[in-house]
């Protein structure tokens, strides 16, 4: 049977976390045909398997290595992944001032404060406003300039009882949607959803978890702050810690003194660094802007086999096919074929994000049959497509 897992960006799984992988079946010969049809009784085992109520479904680590995983590369580099995250601060701080902001940076796909932006259409439930206030706030943070890709809407339903449908037709009809804010949780909370048990905040944020995932989208949902202090900040999370618990991550805007222009956001989240940036407000424009940074992103080392691919390509362009083994001598290694594939399948998504690299791996009786692809538009710098954010330092 010939199996064949392809690497495809912007899109993810619909289960929370489960991060299933693509794979197509192709059959290239009639032996394969007839392999297949072989199999078949071994398929409806194996869909009897699954339909049984006591089927755990589970992994093996061969399997883990052997498949390869959707890329899901950030909305904004270094800062907001895909997932439903939690933007928390205190009321009238500031907070839907930058929710605009980051809306109107992603819908047009302009860097903020030198984190590069990928763009894509927005949503921007901005529930606690009226169509008048968010006009005039817009205009005064970046003028009469046009922006066809960022939407709002000042009405919405709740969790439960039609709000799931209406995000779901929003994003049929705009599928390249990579942003939905809903500004704020509790406008959307389900009849009865303000009983604060921990039980109850872990559903509410996971049912927007799915959705996100479902859809490969990022989901900020603006929630406020206690009064109590903590020395974690986000301890500070108005309602218990089931919120943070099921969310991707949080952010956390803080001023020392209301009155004062300057604000800490704190940042934390499962597929990114922890870290702290320092901003001031533009009082006559009311954007927020970057004073510093705490501390230098950290970027993890690329596994040398991903540059040499890198380099491959950027001389065999546009693509290159051939078996596992035959790649292993191309790029001169003293490693397995096995091996070699394995370390692709791990590197798949740096190969897509940061090189620019469609790579797929086929399984066949005679070995691996990989196929690497240079994605059109995409830069050839050996640091990667996204490069360091060297402003954001």
């Amino acid at each position: 049977m010939t199996d064949e897992t392809r690497m495809t960006a912007l899109n993810t799984s619909v289960g929370a976390d489960d991060g299933r992988s693509l794979t197509k079946c192709t059959g290239d010969s009639i032996t394969d045909e007839v392999e297949e049809i072989k199999s078949f009784e071994e398929w409806q085992r194996e869909l009897r398997r699954l339909s049984d109520p006591s089927y755990l479904k589970t992994v093996s680590m061969t399997e883990l290595f052997d498949s390869v995983y959707q890329s899901r590369p950030p909305i904004i580099d270094g800062l907001l992944c895909r997932g439903t995250y939690l933007f928390v601060g205190a009321p009238k701080l500031g907070k839907s001032f930058l929710m605009a902001q980051i809306a109107y940076h992603v819908s047009t796909g302009t860097p903020l404060w030198g984190f590069p932006v990928r763009q894509g259409t927005v949503l921007y439930l901005a529930l606690e406003d009226d169509f008048g206030r968010l006009q005039e706030r817009l205009y005064r943070m970046f003028g009469t300039a046009e922006n066809g890709n960022l939407f709002f809407s000042v009405s919405a339903k709740q969790l439960g009882n039609g709000l799931d449908e209406q995000l779901t037709r929003f994003l049929r009809e705009h599928p390249d949607t990579s942003l939905i804010i809903i500004d704020t949780l509790q406008k959307v909370r389900e009849v009865g959803g303000d009983n604060y048990s921990y039980a109850n905040d872990y559903q509410i944020i996971t049912r927007l978890k799915t959705f996100a995932d479902a859809y490969g989208i990022s989901l900020m949902v603006v929630h406020h702050t206690r009064k109590q202090k903590s020395d974690d900040a986000f301890d500070m999370i108005s309602g218990t810690n089931g919120l943070m618990g099921a969310a991707d991550g949080a952010f956390l805007l803080q001023k020392e003194k209301r009155t004062s222009n300057a604000a800490t956001l704190e940042v934390s989240g499962r597929d990114q660094q922890d870290q702290r940036l320092y901003l001031l407000r533009n009082e006559e424009k009311l954007c927020w802007e970057l004073d510093h940074v705490e501390c230098e992103l950290w970027k993890s080392e690329v596994d040398p086999l991903v540059e040499q691919v890198g380099q491959l390509m950027r001389a065999e362009l546009p693509e290159w096919k051939g078996s596992a083994s035959e790649l292993v001598e191309k790029l001169g290694l003293d490693i397995g074929p096995n091996i070699l594939t394995r370390k692709l399948n791990v590197n798949a998504r740096t190969l897509h994000d940061q090189y620019g690299i469609e790579y797929s791996s086929r399984h066949t009786r005679d070995g691996s049959r990989i196929k690497l692809k240079r994605m059109p538009g995409k830069c050839d710098d050996g640091d990667g497509c996204d490069g360091i954010i060297e402003s954001a330092k």
